[in-house]
């Protein structure tokens, strides 16, 4: 494979635009970034579901709510007592900085470094909220990534900042690029590029090395 942006031409043009990420503001989007951690995307949309209907889908009524009741509106995402606290502890730095508009005007490497220091909020998590939800050019790096890239032979890396790094160098610095070439390889590792790969399913066979490898 020659480089990254020929994998994103290859991968868009087998799987069509993904239209990510799902959240109808971008504070349902910073919820669901923190909800995804560690659970499947459907389990993340009855969490939020369970908010929205309870009417606490607001920074103010995640705070205001009792810690239990709260667990229990996030118990379809897993780890619910965990995500309900890196959840109200999010919405309290959220609310103390001053919401969406006040953040939105830091730049981003200090808005990266704020959400960092939040606690439970890890790379992955805070490059979502900024590239989904502050249309931020950063580029997301999570375990499709690294699999991807490595059996692509276009990495030597694992390590999260090297490849953040590494891939915002290679491409152009472009939100809506980022975006789709980020939901592109989720729909690849979870369809093709999976632990056991479908090599036979895939539209980067013919240059992947690790194919190569395996004969």
């Amino acid at each position: 494979m020659r480089d990254f942006l020929t994998v994103f031409e290859r991968l868009l043009a087998h799987f069509g635009p993904q239209h990510w990420w799902p959240g109808e503001t971008p504070f349902e989007i910073m919820v669901g970034a923190i909800l995804t951690q560690n659970t499947a995307w459907s389990n993340v949309e009855r969490a939020i579901a369970n908010l929205r209907a309870a009417g606490a889908l607001d920074a103010r009524a995640i705070v205001a709510a009792d810690p239990e009741r709260l667990a229990v509106w996030l118990r379809p995402s897993g780890y619910f007592n965990v995500k309900a606290r890196r959840l109200r502890a999010f919405c309290r730095w959220y609310l103390a900085e001053g919401g969406f508009e006040a953040l939105r005007r830091q730049d981003t490497p200090a808005l990266r470094r704020a959400l960092l220091a939040v606690q439970g909020i890890g790379p992955e998590t805070a490059d979502d909220i900024l590239l989904y939800a502050f249309e931020r050019p950063v580029f997301v790096v999570d375990a499709y990534t690294r699999r991807l890239f490595s059996r692509l032979g276009l990495t030597d890396t694992q390590a999260y900042e090297p490849l953040r790094a590494e891939l915002e160098a290679a491409l152009p610095r472009d939100v809506a690029l980022f975006n789709e070439y980020h939901a592109l390889i989720v729909q690849q590792g979870k369809s093709v590029c999976r632990p056991r790969p479908r090599c036979a399913d895939c539209c980067l066979r013919a240059e992947c090395a690790f194919r190569r490898a395996a004969g």
